[in-house]
């Protein structure tokens, strides 16, 4: 199995707070896993390490086997590790295909070229084309993303992070504040997203988590308290006091 994302004792605080100990992890190629802890459990922290956003104190961060944990976002970035909100957010007075073109010129290194010779703009146009094709938008190419509901601005930030073709994606919390109804089209697109592209999703709605992940990792106190199948973890008592009713089902936490 190839491991794509590794850490290794990751560690870092604010002042004197500990909020990541000592964290390794491991994402192999084609990963879908998702990282669940109550709130304060130190989530956008470590998932901040991964992006490059801030820096551990110890520890080191390893993508195909090189450590990258000396690496700024943008360069990591570039190497392959996009988090949805990391990329520039959505240009609501654009259209869906204008927002995903301006990160597909961003990955071509492309986006001062005022007069682009015509083949580089059709590779453009086909990489457009194929993003919005994976995640369905092509019904709402044109449309401006400003008059889009909530879960269609989710899909298109999906969009921009696809545009950078990531190696390791940072889904951060894809669901919030998506009405339940459009949250069917959120986890049918995550669903189709390509399966060598390994995948950590940052989400507190359990029953997403739970038809999405194959392997799930519980942070408590910015520690791993537990990881493994969604059948281990729901199995783990300490577990279902967190997340678990007395009916056994998965409730979902906002």
């Amino acid at each position: 199995m190839t491991h794509r994302l590794q850490t290794h004792n990751l560690s870092h605080s604010f002042g004197g707070l500990a909020v990541t100990q000592n964290v390794t992890l491991s994402l192999p190629q084609g990963a879908r896993t998702a990282l669940i802890g109550p709130n304060g459990a130190g989530k956008t922290t470590l998932v901040n390490l991964l992006s490059g956003a801030l820096r551990p104190q110890s520890g080191d961060i390893q993508l195909d086997g090189r450590s990258i944990v000396q690496l700024p976002q943008y360069a990591r970035v570039r190497n392959g590790i996009v988090r949805t909100f990391q990329i520039s957010r959505l240009f609501k007075e654009l259209t869906v295909a204008d927002n995903v073109r301006v990160a597909v010129l961003q990955r071509h290194r492309a986006s001062m070229q005022w007069w682009p010779s015509p083949a580089r703009s059709a590779r453009v146009q086909e990489d457009v084309d194929e993003t919005l094709g994976m995640l369905g938008l092509h019904p709402y190419a044109n449309r401006v993303v400003g008059q889009l509901a909530l879960g269609e601005q989710r899909l298109a930030e999906i969009a921009l992070a696809l545009a950078m073709k990531p190696q390791v994606l940072l889904l951060d919390e894809p669901g919030a504040g998506v009405p339940q109804g459009e949250g069917g089209r959120i986890m049918e697109a995550i669903g189709s997203l390509p399966k060598d592209l390994s995948v950590l999703l940052i989400e507190h709605d359990m029953d997403l988590v739970f038809r999405f992940a194959s392997h799930i990792i519980v942070l408590v106190a910015g520690a791993v308290m537990v990881e493994g199948t969604p059948q281990e973890v729901a199995a783990n008592e300490q577990v279902k006091q967190i997340y678990f009713g007395r009916d056994g089902h998965a409730q979902a936490h906002h």
